[in-house]
């Protein structure tokens, strides 16, 4: 796991200045923190630079920017590929030459010569966010993973292409400054994070997952997708469900334990977590280092006695962390920084927590449960969607003529205007009487009826280069719209045209894999672990095993309408039973209790101060009534006032401070 960062002079005639390719690498230092590297090409059109956070091979020939035996190739890698002795030695047979003893990276650098980038990702197993400069095509090529664990950022400025691991890279090079992106805030408010390839950074943008992006030299780009979570094939009823599960899982794990430096895993209490260790625990010939987080101040969100029960079980060397308040609050400028662009996503705190543990400790690579639930419908979210889409939604369509839906429609937003905690249901009235999603994502904070008096009429500015985002297919023209639901109507378009025999539950797993997944719950594991350089691997998002799940029907996923039977079923006897039983609480924080305490009212202060309030033309009465209602208790706004807050933070240390 490392940090990468370059830059292309595409169209300038001077060089890439060292200075600044040096400063944009040091900002990735905690990715990497026992390495660095830069290149230059020959003319000086092409800068490379890389941080190491030393994990496989770590003898200094392993070291990046690496090119190929002539130099005609140069690539700056981040991440891992586990199936790198595999393809070694296929190259080999073929006739490469491997000048280190072990690295993934110089699979990476053959295999593009061998196979080329699509044949060569087709083959990857693993996550990666990697750029290859290719000297006789004159082409940088720069590729995010399947899932997404990884991330990487580009930007154009003044006849530069740069890109970077991290946004923090970007905004150091002179060229590039600091502003609000109107549209991508709009859907951070909905989905608390931008959705790809949008940042809240104006004119920086993420490549989203599985996608490759090639810039030619003259600073032309062509953006391909080369992998998508969908139906394959579709399951058989009669399949043992279980056993395919648990085999692919198994496997997942096995590989994520390659390592030559310590690992461990977060072990929360939670079954995910807890089936996670068990498996590593079958291929460890040592007890496996376990952390868990829990807090102080308000214990009954707590799950420490099932992860000791656990650990105990496992026979695991497990330590743990408590977190209070003051420990929050002392956290949070930093928190600014780790995330870059706002993670709207408290959970982003016990997880620093239990990272910092975890480095202390000695390791330098933790697994973690992440891509469960989405999968096999672990969330009380997504079975109240379910009951959504079936009891309101469809019936609706069936049942109801026009005109009694916009009746009935009109009705709701009459009782949501008496009742302001009614409006989240008057929102889902309406989308069910004009036929539109019941499922946007499985973390939705400001629905459009509350975005409507917040934003005050704001019609946020879209930048130039949203048009040739559009053009070259990486931005889809829906984005544009001042309505949130056209961004999850976007990733099922086609969808269900493509796949017409898919369930709800599909439908609705498809576009988690398209946004939530990505890039809300895999950035705050990837940012968060990278700042304490831990490296954070995930075997519930192996692809093969996702391909997998992705063709088992709904019904055999929730069996007699219980959230993650078939899982449960897969694992049992892996895990203690009472683990696998418990009712799921999920890993989070005590925001509500904190946001009616000391830290409300520095959050009130920070917010209401921010000049991001003029800046995206909020409401500033309602920004004001919406946190004194949650403070005094009148309604639990805890989100919409968290994603306000990580906003204001954010627009007051990037933009206004400029870093």
């Amino acid at each position: 796991m490392c940090g990468i960062a370059g830059i292309i002079h595409y169209g300038l005639s001077d060089g890439v200045p060292e200075p600044v390719l040096r400063d944009m690498n040091d900002a990735l230092s905690h990715r990497g923190p026992d390495g660095e590297g830069t290149w230059l090409s020959d003319d000086r059109r092409v800068g490379l630079a890389h941080r190491r956070l030393s994990i496989i091979d770590l003898t200094a020939e392993a070291d990046q920017p690496m090119r190929n035996e002539d130099g005609s190739v140069w690539i700056t890698f981040n991440g891992e590929i586990y199936n790198h002795l595999e393809l070694r030695r296929e190259l080999v047979a073929a006739g490469h030459t491997f000048a280190t003893d072990h690295a993934d990276t110089e699979v990476l650098i053959h295999g593009y010569e061998e196979w080329g980038i699509e044949r060569l990702l087709g083959r990857l197993q693993g996550m990666f966010a990697f750029a290859i400069w290719d000297e006789n095509a004159k082409r940088m090529t720069l590729a995010r993973d399947r899932v997404g664990i990884k991330p990487v950022y580009f930007t154009k400025a003044g006849g530069r292409f740069l890109f970077a691991s991290e946004i923090k890279s970007l905004v150091r090079h002179p060229a590039v400054t600091p502003e609000l992106s109107g549209t991508a805030f709009y859907h951070y408010l909905s989905y608390l994070t931008p959705p790809a390839p949008l940042t809240m950074f104006r004119g920086i943008y993420k490549l989203p997952a599985a996608h490759y992006l090639e810039v030619a030299d003259g600073g032309t780009m062509r953006a391909v997708r080369y992998w998508d979570a969908v139906p394959r094939g579709g399951g058989d009823s009669g399949e043992d469900y279980e056993a395919g599960v648990l085999d692919r899982l198994e496997r997942s794990v096995e590989r994520r334990m390659m390592s030559d430096v310590p690992f461990g895993a977060f072990l929360s209490g939670g079954m995910d977590s807890s089936v996670n260790t068990a498996l590593m625990s079958r291929h460890s010939a040592e007890p496996v280092k376990t952390f868990s987080v829990g807090f102080s101040d308000h214990r009954h969100l707590n799950e420490l006695d099932y992860a000791r029960r656990v650990a105990d079980h496992l026979g695991t060397e497990h330590h743990e962390v408590l977190v209070n308040e003051s420990d929050m609050t002392g956290y949070l400028a930093q928190l600014v920084r780790d995330q870059d662009e706002p993670l709207a996503d408290w959970v982003c705190i016990p997880l620093h927590f239990v990272s910092k543990l975890a480095r202390e400790n000695g390791v330098k690579v933790v697994q973690v449960g992440e891509g469960s639930d989405e999968q096999f419908c672990g969330y009380r979210s997504y079975m109240m969607y379910l009951r959504l889409h079936q009891r309101y939604f469809a019936a609706f369509r069936k049942f109801l003529p026009g005109s009694m839906r916009r009746g009935v429609a009109a009705g709701a937003r009459a009782v949501a205007g008496m009742f302001p905690g009614f409006e989240i249901y008057a929102d889902a009235v309406g989308r069910a009487a004009r036929g539109g999603e019941a499922f946007w994502s499985g973390a939705v904070a400001y629905w459009e009826s509350q975005k409507a008096p917040l934003m005050n009429g704001a019609d946020p500015a879209e930048p130039e280069d949203f048009e040739e985002l559009i053009g070259m297919g990486l931005l889809p023209p829906r984005f544009r719209a001042r309505d949130s639901e056209q961004v999850a109507l976007a990733y099922l378009d086609g969808f269900d045209e493509r796949f017409p025999e898919s369930d709800q539950l599909m439908r609705m797993i498809h576009n988690e894999f398209r946004l939530r997944l990505p890039e809300l719950l895999l950035m705050r594991v990837d940012k968060i672990t990278m700042a304490s350089s831990l490296e954070g691997r995930v075997p519930f998002l192996d692809h093969e095993l996702v391909d997998y799940t992705m063709g088992i029907p709904m019904d055999a996923k929730i069996r007699g309408g219980e959230a993650k039977a078939l899982l449960k079923s897969a694992v049992r006897g892996i895990i203690p039973d009472e683990i696998i039983d418990r009712p799921k609480m999920g890993f989070s924080a005590p925001m509500a209790e904190w946001l009616r305490g000391d830290f409300g009212r520095q959050a009130e202060a920070q917010i209401t101060a921010s000049s991001l309030l003029d800046a995206a033309g909020l409401n500033k009465a309602h920004v004001r009534n919406l946190i004194s209602d949650h403070r005094n208790g009148r309604r639990d706004a805890a989100l919409l006032v968290w994603v306000l807050y990580n906003a204001a933070a954010w627009f007051d240390h990037w933009v206004d401070d400029g870093e």
